[in-house]
């Protein structure tokens, strides 16, 4: 019989565990009930393979984006798409409509209301994901990942499998042009960091989160430009963006986190002991200065909107976000060694789905 001050130790880790579960149980019942506010407007879903990698986003006028994302992605070996439509008004919908393996759902529900997308992601992954290794991105995100863990998404899965890895987490590495934002050209379906070819190589800060225990990770060019006063505003960087998925999980906020907790484990930031690797993020494409206009009177992608309408108008004037310390883009082999993502150092995380569905 387990004495009273081994029960006393016990009792917070276990309160915790419970609390836990029950965030996921709850989420799990908004993305049910998310499933309302969509209409499946293409179902090719009949196609999808056992084995297929999937990607799943959402999306919103990203006509210009989303030639070249599909044709990145497809080559990189995601066999199907799944697509929510959030109210696009211009030719979003009928380009995705002209694919041979996208299925699309549109929905006019609230973004910031849905968690920002993440009710309508959750709802897909747990119908179609199950099984499946699923990369959950936004169309202005591209992954890339250190060579040696593969030149195709089945190679990397392929090695995260061997290795009894369940994930593969990713910094989101903001990439800018040269010249001042909306004064750059880019065509749809050109590669997005031809216009955007500089990064920051650093510096980033990490730190693990309870209770959660997710990488929280921090800094580079938003920060330098937006939030040097206020650095614990600037965005969060770290992202867990492909999961062998089980229809139990649930992301909770974007994929910067993901329930159960043992899951987060998965990334453990930039030279971390896991394998990780970056999403080339292309917000600040021309385009951008309208669409910052846009987005803030919408006021659809933070929790207070109106703490953020200084950094839209700083966007919407046009900066140069440039700098002598940034560096150009020259594949992963430079990522990797800058120590912004890694082959990883042999730790072994999650080997066992029992051990994260009753988490």
């Amino acid at each position: 019989m387990p004495k009273t001050g081994e029960l006393d130790y016990k009792r917070p880790k276990l309160l915790r565990q419970l609390r836990l579960r029950r965030r996921r149980q709850g989420l799990l019942w908004r993305a049910f009930r998310a499933r309302r506010q969509l209409k499946l407007v293409q179902d090719q879903t009949d196609q999808i393979a056992s084995g297929d990698i999937l990607l799943f986003a959402v999306v919103r006028n990203e006509e210009t984006r989303l030639p070249h994302f599909l044709e990145y992605y497809r080559a990189l070996g995601v066999e199907h798409f799944l697509i929510v439509d959030n109210a696009s008004n211009d030719g979003t919908r009928a380009l995705l409509a002209d694919q041979s393996n996208v299925s699309i759902w549109e929905t006019k529900a609230s973004y910031r209301a849905s968690r920002f997308g993440m009710d309508w992601v959750n709802r897909l992954l747990a119908k179609y994901g199950h099984g499946h290794w699923c990369l959950t991105v936004d169309a202005d995100e591209l992954l890339v990942f250190p060579k040696a863990l593969g030149a195709t998404l089945p190679d990397l899965v392929g090695h995260l499998e061997r290795n009894s890895q369940l994930g593969f987490g990713a910094l989101m590495l903001d990439m800018a042009p040269e010249e001042a934002l909306g004064t750059a050209t880019y065509s749809a379906g050109q590669d997005p960091i031809e216009t955007l070819p500089f990064f920051d190589p650093g510096p980033y800060r990490s730190e693990r989160q309870s209770p959660l225990n997710n990488m929280w990770v921090q800094g580079g060019l938003r920060e330098r430009k937006f939030f040097a006063d206020r650095r614990r505003r600037s965005p969060t960087l770290n992202k867990i963006p492909l999961m062998k998925w089980n229809r139990r999980w649930a992301y909770v906020i974007s994929t910067h986190s993901i329930l159960p907790p043992k899951l987060n484990m998965i990334y453990d930031g930039p030279s971390g002991e896991t394998p990780s690797g970056a999403l080339l993020h292309t917000k600040f494409l021309p385009e951008i200065v309208s669409k910052s206009e846009i987005e803030k009177q919408r006021g659809e992608h933070f929790t207070q909107p109106e703490l953020f309408d200084g950094y839209y108008d700083e966007v919407s004037a046009s900066p140069v976000l440039w700098d002598e310390t940034c560096l150009r883009y020259e594949g992963p082999d430079q990522l990797e060694a800058l120590g912004l993502i890694s082959v990883g150092k042999g730790a072994k995380c999650l080997v066992r789905d029992k051990d994260t569905e009753s988490s």
